[in-house]
């Protein structure tokens, strides 16, 4: 008796532990890099209530919280200067040990295809990464995730930056944190989070949408309470409908009162291509009692009645327990012990089928009824004889409801919600984001859309003025219209209405027939420029090209002045991509020279300029520099509409 109580109390004591296990994100692993000289959250899970105690290496004392009501704990530690390897030792019940860790320079690298562009594909692959040995980089890929709502977790690991490890990696991620590594001497974590072809609404929070006024009523569809209203409504119109076409429906055939003297038997688990239904496509109710023994009287039990084809309503003394609409899925439900009774019990299953095969296709042994705290052996079958009766016939069964505003890539706020919100409030150093290819289609809207992303992210971290680098799109062969050059002057003009911002140009290392340019060294690099110069204050670093910034009409000519010029402007060439319009708005190409650090533009065909455009199309390839050789941003000197 002794030995018995002792293994009882063991068992009670190891699942109150299991239940009270403090847990971690993924974010937080050992081989993690943590922002260096900053005060950083460290968060996870516990019983509620429960005390959980953080202490790092570095730290001679611990730091303590208590889960909230929510089993949501998180305490603030400040890191030192970069270096490492630290431990930080986690303990509630359980106790965690996360080592190898590096206090550094930590950034995010966020967009579609082009950021999330592994190096296996970029250029030089091979030798990139057998070279591409540096422990102390660290990478954390999130695995893609799209949610309705903001999630807490993701999925990924930390890992140090091997041939293998990075193999799979974004290109322009890596190749930016080198640059960072070896120019600053400190351990770099990056955190890729991206996904190919999507938009930048898709990872903006519904809060900033909202106040979008193109977004605003997608933004409303998303929210959750709003989402359960719109579903529930169609839930209740649909039931409508069935009710105008099912005898069953209309006369409560669930009712365990209800005369089934002149219903038919039926042998289940059976399709119906065996029996009198095989042609039918609409509504069959199928009814049965079973005995619930004293013994399992004030239990909650599990009915099983395997996989129904289509879709099943199913009520146990007339009530309704669960309505499935998958046709392969075996049917599992709870039954409340509070709708049972001793003795006999009536269930009444609505079987709808739409097409081709219909009926219960399992097997005899997942007919079943037991309390939950049974053994399958000791179920009590329900395969066997059932009543049937027809309720509709070959009638039209509308399509069961789906989910308000299906969730995939496109959706907005999606992506935020699944990889972005489960990293706040994680303390960063920046980011970076090449995106904007997916936004062609609508270029004006991302001049309000992607400066509000920047702030959105900045306000959920909590670092309003985090530095956000970003890659303007290159040429690509998008279609006729002149969209991609508008989304790339909306780009340039999120730099003006955004603090911190730089961006990288890629006019002169694009592909107009690949949307996919394979250098991503160069475009790393850049990135590197703004952050080294910006960021780390490092001198002498020009981190961008000319940049559009006045001009002035003299006579029949144009003379444009530029930011980040002033080394000197220069040109592998001719000058080209220039045009010149008149009053009449049309535009024509123009020559250009450069002429004292600006640009004098003109034609013979215009007497009396009033704008000019640079690389003003989808897929221009242009060739003005500054004599650090990076590449001048397209613009325009007009704002007239889109043609």
């Amino acid at each position: 008796m002794r030995t018995k109580l002792i293994a009882a109390l063991t068992v009670l004591i190891l699942s109150a532990t299991s239940l009270a296990e403090v847990k971690l994100p993924a974010l937080f692993s050992s081989d993690m890099v943590l922002q260096q000289k900053t005060e950083n959250p460290i968060w996870g899970w516990a019983e509620p209530g429960e005390k959980v105690t953080v202490k790092p290496s570095w730290a001679w004392f611990a730091k303590s919280t208590k889960a909230d009501d929510n089993g949501k704990w998180m305490v603030k530690i400040k890191t030192p200067k970069a270096g490492g390897p630290h431990t930080i030792t986690i303990k509630g019940v359980n106790e965690i040990t996360l080592d190898n860790i590096l206090t550094g320079e930590l950034w995010l690298c966020g967009g579609q295809s082009n950021m999330e562009w592994p190096l296996t594909r970029a250029m030089n692959a091979q030798a990139e990464i057998a070279a591409a040995d540096y422990p102390n980089i660290r990478l954390f890929d999130v695995a893609r995730a799209a949610s309705p709502t903001p999630k807490e977790n993701v999925t990924g690991s930390w890992s140090p930056c091997t041939p293998k490890s990075v193999a799979s990696f974004s290109g322009v991620g890596y190749f930016f944190g080198r640059k960072l590594h070896k120019d600053l001497d400190v351990p770099v974590g990056l955190i890729s989070s991206n996904w190919g072809g999507t938009a930048a609404q898709a990872w903006t929070s519904i809060d900033t949408l909202k106040e979008i006024p193109d977004f605003a009523d997608a933004a409303k569809n998303l929210d959750p309470a709003a989402q359960k209203r719109q579903i529930k409504q169609k839930i209740d119109d649909w039931n409508a409908a069935i009710g105008k076409i099912d005898k069953g429906t209309k006369d409560n055939w669930q009712k365990p009162l209800t005369d089934i003297s002149d219903w038919k038997s039926m042998s289940l688990p059976q399709k119906w291509s065996t029996t009198e239904l095989s042609d039918l496509d609409g509504i069959v109710w199928f009814r049965r009692t079973f005995n619930l023994p004293p013994s399992w009287a004030n239990k909650d039990m599990t009915l099983s009645l395997g996989p129904i084809d289509d879709i099943d309503t199913t009520y146990i003394n007339g009530q309704k327990i669960a309505t499935t609409t998958k046709w392969s899925t075996p049917r599992k439900y709870t039954v409340p012990a509070s709708i049972l009774k001793t003795g006999k019990n009536s269930i009444a299953v609505r079987v709808i089928d739409t097409q081709r095969e219909g009926g219960f296709s399992g097997t005899p042994q997942q007919m079943s009824i037991k309390p939950q705290d049974t053994a399958n052996k000791n179920a009590a079958t329900l395969a066997g004889e059932w009543k049937y009766k027809i309720g509709t016939k070959n009638a039209k069964v509308p399509q069961y409801p789906q989910p308000v505003s299906a969730i995939n890539r496109h959706t907005p706020s999606a992506l935020y919600n699944g990889m972005i919100a489960p990293l706040v409030p994680l303390r960063i150093a920046g980011v970076i984001w090449y995106q904007g290819e997916a936004n062609t289609g609508n270029p004006i809207q991302y001049r309000t859309l992607f400066p509000a992303m920047i702030e959105d992210w900045r306000e959920q971290f909590d670092q309003p003025d985090f530095p956000f680098y970003y890659v303007q799109i290159a040429p690509y062969n998008y279609g006729p219209s002149r969209h991609a050059a508008a989304l790339r002057e909306a780009q340039l003009m999120t730099l003006d209405k955004t603090e911190n911002t730089g961006m990288v140009v890629t006019m002169d290392i694009g592909n107009p027939q690949n949307i996919h340019p394979k250098n991503k060294q160069e475009v790393g690099r850049r990135l590197a420029l703004w952050a080294l110069a910006e960021t780390y204050d490092q001198k002498d670093i020009t981190p961008s090209g000319p940049l559009y910034k006045a001009y002035k009409i003299e006579n029949s000519k144009i003379r444009v002045m530029f930011d980040y010029a002033d080394s000197g402007l220069q040109a592998n060439g001719p000058l080209k991509h220039f045009e010149i319009a008149g009053k009449d708005k049309n535009f024509h190409p123009a020559n250009a020279r450069i002429e004292d650090g600006t640009i004098l533009v003109y034609s013979e065909k215009i007497d009396n300029p009033i704008a000019v455009r640079y690389g003003w199309s989808n897929t221009a390839e242009t060739n003005l520099f500054n004599n650090e050789g990076l590449p001048a941003s397209s613009f325009r000197t007009d704002d007239w509409p889109l043609n």
